[in-house]
């Protein structure tokens, strides 16, 4: 292994900036951060700019500068909170990580970060992301502090249910419900509905992630949604993009109901329509059986995400 790549984990991206460009010194901790992985901080980031656009496309006059602020300072706290998160994930699982051969090439199975530094580097991440949240209004901020504890219990979630991706989607899809309120100072049906359907979304795509370690976790006696369907994955994944797209349609629905008008309405709709294509793409070409290919059908959903977002901006617009 060359120099520019000592150290590198198993499934990053190949020829990421991390490996090839970062100092040296600097890669052990932007890999505890996924920094090397980024799909994660996308998955994190885009149900904020759901949650940002919807909101200013629902509140005609309100959309400026703000706006743009909001989606700036989204995309800042989730490199950042995605970084303390999946640096506290590896921290809760390092002994679990060093006997599944996908993550024990992790930083801190493989000694090239201790514990107690991973610790540290959690905690300067969330400090700095902390500075962004205190830009936003009172009820934001209140909803990114209630978030920690989500963030918190995510990693022990395996250890107790088979259902760990139900809490991960409850912590991950978090930002659309505090981007909404950051527009607009409060919350309501629409951003319920966005969340929700955010959570069927990470049960679709991190069902098809787990497995990837299927045979690793019975194994060592992990919990994953993988596990509980077995077989019978494809029924269950075809259930949670059909609740995913709907609640984003309903979201949609309420949010730009009359009060917005026809055309940002449509462009609401045809983002959904957009991200449904999307993901019924996944399932044509997903096989659970190859890890290789459950790893490109999840990197996928970054695509599919980002489907709504210019639909939302042109809500905006309209």
């Amino acid at each position: 292994m060359g120099t520019a790549t000592a150290g590198a984990v198993a499934d990053a991206v190949p020829e990421n900036w991390v490996d090839r460009h970062a100092p040296a010194w600097s890669r052990p901790w932007l890999r505890l951060s996924r920094a090397d992985r980024p799909v994660g901080t996308w998955l994190l980031l885009l149900p904020c700019w759901w949650g940002v656009f919807l909101a200013a496309a629902a509140t005609p006059g309100v959309a400026g500068w703000l706006t743009v602020w909001i989606a700036v300072g989204c995309a800042l706290g989730a490199f950042l909170m995605r970084g303390a998160g999946c640096t506290w994930n590896d921290i809760t699982d390092r002994h679990i990580d060093g006997q599944v051969a996908r993550t024990r090439s992790r930083p801190i199975p493989s000694g090239q970060v201790t514990a107690r530094g991973a610790l540290a580097w959690a905690v300067v991440q969330s400090l700095i992301a902390c500075g962004i949240l205190l830009t936003f209004n009172w009820t934001a901020i209140a909803l990114g502090v209630t978030s920690l504890a989500l963030v918190a219990i995510y990693p022990f979630a395996k250890r107790f249910t088979w259902w760990p991706q139900v809490f991960l989607g409850l912590a991950i899809n978090w930002g659309a419900l505090l981007a909404w309120a950051a527009q607009t100072g409060s919350l309501g049906w629409a951003p319920v509905l966005l969340y929700l359907s955010g959570i069927a979304w990470t049960l679709f795509y991190d069902t098809i992630y787990a497995h990837q370690d299927a045979d690793d976790d019975a194994l060592i006696g992990v919990k994953s949604t993988a596990l509980l369907f077995g077989e019978r994955t494809r029924p269950w994944l075809w259930g949670f993009l059909t609740a995913a797209v709907a609640l984003m349609g309903a979201a949609v629905a309420v949010a730009l109901g009359p009060q917005a008008g026809l055309p940002a309405l449509m462009a609401g709709l045809l983002g959904v329509a957009a991200f449904a294509a999307h993901l019924v793409g996944q399932m044509a070409r997903l096989d659970i059986a190859d890890p290789a290919n459950c790893l490109a059908v999840f990197r996928s959903n970054r695509d599919a995400g980002l489907w709504p977002v210019p639909f939302l901006v042109a809500a905006v617009l309209l």
